[in-house]
């Protein structure tokens, strides 16, 4: 599988959303080209062969891999993507500095998130959303605050969804599903065994698979029926494996369900209208007057 996302993807998106499961040559160019753009750019696919210690014919289907046409096409796209990047500020060494920097770093590259997703996909999830009779959310790990985020976001929009927090009782819960059902899973590695687990048990019952993921050609994404893929923002593939960040995957749930609220029409916004109506009754001035 090669890149399926928007077209004008940056190439390190594109990267962070193949590279884990690429071939181990293929991996270790697109790993190169991801942590170091300039030297792409001034580099012959024979050149970047010779650095990393493959045969040019990888370096050729990496490039084709990534969605392009070959390693020329690569090089303008890594030069594109270098040219918008935000110059780098004058360094501060305080701790707020440092804090400033990095938050600065992610903002940077959070428009990466959307890249991979398609108008098909998107419409494809929205649409099986409303639909469905029942939506099961699945998030087991690192991913699980973002499921229940979503299950809640999901019924406050009108759309009551359920999410089980035992990976025993995830399995059960997909058997007793139906053609008419859905099943939300939100993965970012796309790989955790007691996700996987459960969508097997949810195809097995009929129903249909909708992913939320960070990887292109991971099994989950290879599993469901409709997937979007959110590469992550980390600076490398390394850089997401250090500090697996989930904030790109949050941004894009939140999106999805103002989607949803958006496609449903006057039914998301009398759901939206309920929840500010209970919010309201909630809510207490400083002086505890709620008044």
């Amino acid at each position: 599988m090669a890149w399926h996302g928007a077209p004008d993807a940056p190439a390190t998106a594109r990267i962070h959303a193949l590279a884990p499961s690429m071939h181990a040559g293929e991996r270790r160019v697109a790993e190169a080209i991801a942590a170091d753009l300039a030297t792409t750019v001034e580099s012959t696919a024979q050149d970047l062969a010779d650095a990393i210690g493959v045969g040019r014919a990888t370096v050729i289907r990496t490039a084709q891999t990534l969605g392009y046409d070959g390693y020329p096409q690569l090089r303008v796209a890594a030069a594109r993507e270098l040219a918008h990047a935000a110059p780098a500020a004058e360094a501060d060494p305080s701790l707020v500095g440092t804090l400033r920097a990095s938050v600065e770093r992610f903002a940077s590259r959070l428009g990466h998130a959307v890249s991979g997703i398609t108008e098909e996909a998107l419409d494809g999830v929205i649409r099986a959303l409303d639909e469905a009779d029942r939506v099961l959310v699945i998030a087991n790990g690192l991913s699980s605050p973002l499921g229940l985020d979503l299950q809640l976001r999901l019924t406050a929009a009108g759309r009551p969804a359920e999410i089980v927090p035992d990976s025993l009782a995830q399995r059960i819960a997909a058997r007793q599903m139906s053609p008419r059902d859905v099943c939300l899973v939100v993965s970012g590695s796309g790989a955790n065994e007691a996700s996987l687990a459960v969508v097997r048990a949810a195809r097995d019952a009929g129903a249909r698979i909708l992913a939320i993921t960070s990887f292109a050609r991971s099994p989950l994404a290879l599993e469901a029926d409709t997937a979007l893929i959110v590469p992550s923002v980390g600076e490398s593939f390394r850089d997401e494996l250090l500090h697996t960040s989930r904030a790109a995957l949050t941004l894009i749930i939140e999106s999805v369900v103002d989607a949803l609220i958006a496609h449903r029409g006057s039914r998301g916004r009398d759901a939206r209208d309920a929840v500010l109506r209970e919010l309201g009754t909630a809510i207490r001035d400083p002086e505890g007057d709620s008044r």
